[in-house]
């Protein structure tokens, strides 16, 4: 079928600032819709308030406003443009509500726009928690025992008829907003009048509690002559009761049988069918109990969402591009892979490596909000990596999130900590879990997998490491041990530590070994087809996938998983500047971790690589490339604070000298310079350690600000009176 001829001009609503659920995945998604609909000839209309974005860079769409999202707004724009459709699946909850909304208000058809992407009866189906739980029934698909409520009154009706506890899941949000569990009777009338308030439609889901159940997600797509393809499967490493985007995540399914496998497939496909997306993509929900095998369907997202960004980072299968071909008139037959250059998009993504997310929290800004998780999502970021084994890519996913950690690792606390870990919903629970298994062993695994929920095989693999672990510490470190280690994605620092030796010992012995990374190509099909476009990964031991690119090339460091303080507007720099420095002929080599970002779409940068942002990785991709020339200013204070280690192996830093970034980040260096410049400053002084900081402060007088070096955002900036 070719692209529809009756329409001319497309409105496209993005998702607005940044909320922790709603980030810049959207970004990435309007971004990569808005430059499909410019290729098939059609005007975009683009509306979305969020200056840091890149679909709000001048010459992105035709027309761009900087405008609130509300019906008043929307109505003066599509009264001056006259747009004949609106895709609302791209701008995340806040788009599909906002074009419900303009349907009721009967704007839509006043004004003669159709609905494209996923059509208003598909939303309504899909997110109202009633209407989705009929379908369902009427397919045959298991679901959770639940009624909608309106009331408290309603709510404690169930709650005598089914017991607690309950899950209460408002109608029309986004990240488990207003969402939660109640334990208690009390809690259930709070938790409920908020979720109530929550709700667009004023109007919850209560449901029988489904904790401790595996969690499975499926990203799916359909077009409008019926085929249907599964784009990832993913498994939570949590069970039920967290929230999927502060979950651990791994892409394939890891512990399902292939029967249970293939009836999950089957019925994400039937239930796309019976909400009626034909002509995009959806992510699909299940629950399976671990005793009985029994599967329910929890919810589907009709649009593209965070997980549609990591699906499509994760297999190369670029969701958002494919889905606004689709609702122009497009069949899956009809649309190139532009990884392959070969395949169509019907072919299904098939991986030969694994693919782990990891959520970051943002625990040391707000330590109180974080002691526990549940339905609604806290994560503010997350990262991605690829890596050929589970524990590989568990390992570099960890050191991505840049949450001080090198990867999974004991934590430094007693068991009585490590209890209120195991037996709450905590942000370290996964690593409270191997603390325990470092400490006890194998006889501790099925203890912990009955209180955590975690499934077996998991905390088999964490077992694995320790394995490895303990021979390090016992044997010390020749080729063999070291290999393994690296194949298991373990840093030279971790390394390091357990052998009791620094982390220049441990490089050294790689050195002479000649062990290196080796670079493999994602190209969506385990190798059946050469990639056209490189996106590359590492891993240790294998054949090298492709050529160094040309001298005419620069490295570009983006800024990892999103943070406060960090987050999409260095994401936009990054891509602006890949996309001129190719404009001027140059070759552009980026290096991200962060799978919901623009700069990690297949075609911004001449070659991606989807690695931890540390000098060791960085280090390797420079010698793959042979390319010296970085660009670390553009990043925020992650590359910054790797310029002068890059710059001992070799790194020539564009832009800035390292010199001049150490006198504006560093706060000593800075003071002295605007002494020598005769500018004004507050009284100041530079402190290593406690015993100083308080003599310092006597010094200057209280109240002080204590201002750490090389920090973005204000991160562990207090002010102390006393």
């Amino acid at each position: 079928m070719p692209a529809r001829q009756d329409i001319k001009k497309i409105l496209l609503i993005g998702s607005g600032p940044i909320v922790i659920g709603q980030a810049c995945e959207f970004d990435y998604s309007g971004t990569q819709a808005v430059k499909a609909l410019k290729e098939e000839g059609y005007q975009v209309v683009l509306v979305n308030p969020n200056p840091a974005t890149v679909m709000t860079t001048p010459g992105i769409a035709d027309s761009i406003y900087v405008e609130p999202l509300s019906p008043e707004y929307l109505e003066k724009i599509i009264a001056t443009e006259h747009p004949d459709a609106l895709i609302p699946t791209m701008g995340g909850q806040t788009g599909l509500n906002l074009a419900m909304k303009l349907h009721e208000l009967g704007m839509l058809e006043r004004y003669g726009i159709e609905v494209i992407g996923a059509n208003v009866n598909s939303i309504r189906l899909a997110e109202d928690r009633g209407e989705f739980k009929r379908v369902a029934a009427e397919i045959g698909l298991d679901t959770p025992r639940s009624e909608m409520k309106k009331t408290i009154h309603g709510a404690r009706e169930f709650a005598a008829e089914v017991g607690l506890p309950l899950v209460i899941r408002p109608s029309y949000t986004l990240g488990g907003q207003g969402g939660a569990i109640a334990y208690t009777h009390d809690q259930l009338d709070v938790l409920m009048e908020r979720a109530l308030d929550e709700s667009p439609i004023h109007e919850c889901l209560i449901e029988e509690s489904l904790i401790g159940w595996k969690e499975f997600e499926m990203e799916v797509m359909r077009d409008r002559a019926d085929n249907a393809v599964v784009i990832c499967s993913i498994e939570n490493i949590d069970p039920m009761g967290v929230h999927t985007g502060d979950s651990i995540t791994v892409a394939p399914i890891q512990t399902l049988s292939d029967r249970e496998y293939q009836q999950m497939r089957t019925a994400s496909l039937e239930v796309l069918r019976a909400i009626g997306v034909d002509c995009g993509g959806s992510n699909v929900q299940f629950a399976i109990s671990p005793t009985d095998g029994r599967m329910v369907i929890i919810e589907m997202n009709p649009r593209v969402s965070r997980s549609s960004a990591l699906a499509s980072k994760a297999t190369g299968f670029p969701i958002a591009r494919c889905a606004a071909k689709l609702a122009v008139g497009y069949t899956l037959d009809e649309i190139i892979n532009d990884i392959t250059g070969k395949t169509v998009s019907c072919f299904e993504p098939a991986l030969d490596y694994c693919a782990v997310k990891v959520p970051r929290f943002e625990t040391e800004k707000f330590p109180q909000a974080y002691q526990e998780l549940g339905t609604q999502m806290k994560s503010v970021g997350e990262s991605l990596a690829l890596g050929r084994t589970f524990l590989e890519a568990l390992n570099k996913a960890i050191r991505a999130a840049e949450m001080k950690y090198e990867g999974i690792q004991e934590l430094n606390i007693g068991y009585d900590g490590l209890d209120r870990m195991l037996n709450t919903l905590h942000p370290l629970r996964f690593f409270a879990t191997y603390t325990v298994i470092k400490r006890e062993g194998q006889r501790s695994l099925e203890r912990l997998h009955r209180m955590t929920g975690y499934d077996i095989w998991f905390l088999s693999q964490l077992l694995k490491q320790i394995d490895l672990e303990d021979k390090l510490t016992a044997g010390g470190l020749n080729d063999e041990l070291l290999l393994e280690a690296k194949r298991m994605g373990i840093s030279d620092k971790r390394i390091a530590a357990i052998a009791g030796l620094s982390p220049a010992e441990v490089e050294k012995a790689r050195e002479r070994g000649g062990l290196h990374a080796s670079f493999h190509c994602v190209d969506t099909c385990a190798g059946e087809f050469t990639a056209e476009t490189p996106y590359f990964y590492s891993t240790y031991g294998e054949v090298d996938e492709g050529e160094p690119c040309n001298k005419n090339a620069v490295i570009i460091l983006a800024s990892g998983p999103n943070r406060i303080g960090q987050g999409l507007e260095f994401d936009t720099c990054c891509t602006l500047a890949s996309l001129a420095y190719r404009k001027q002929g140059y070759q552009t080599i980026l290096i991200n971790s962060n799978p919901e970002t623009v700069s990690t779409d297949f075609n911004i940068s001449s070659r991606l690589y989807l690695e931890p942002l540390t000098v060791e990785h960085v280090a390797e991709v420079m010698r793959k490339e042979k390319v010296s020339r970085v660009v670390v200013q553009l990043g925020g204070q992650t590359p910054l604070n790797m310029a002068e280690d890059l710059e001992k192996r070799g790194a020539h830093i564009v832009g800035t000298a390292v010199k001049s970034i150490f006198d504006a980040e560093d706060r000593g260096l800075f003071a002295s310079l605007l002494k020598k410049l005769g500018l004004k400053q507050p009284e100041n002084r530079m402190a290593g350690n406690l015993s100083e900081v308080r003599k310092l402060a006597k010094e200057i007088g209280y109240p002080v600000l204590l201002r750490p070096s090389f920090v973005l955002g204000g991160r562990s900036m207090f002010i102390a009176f006393h």
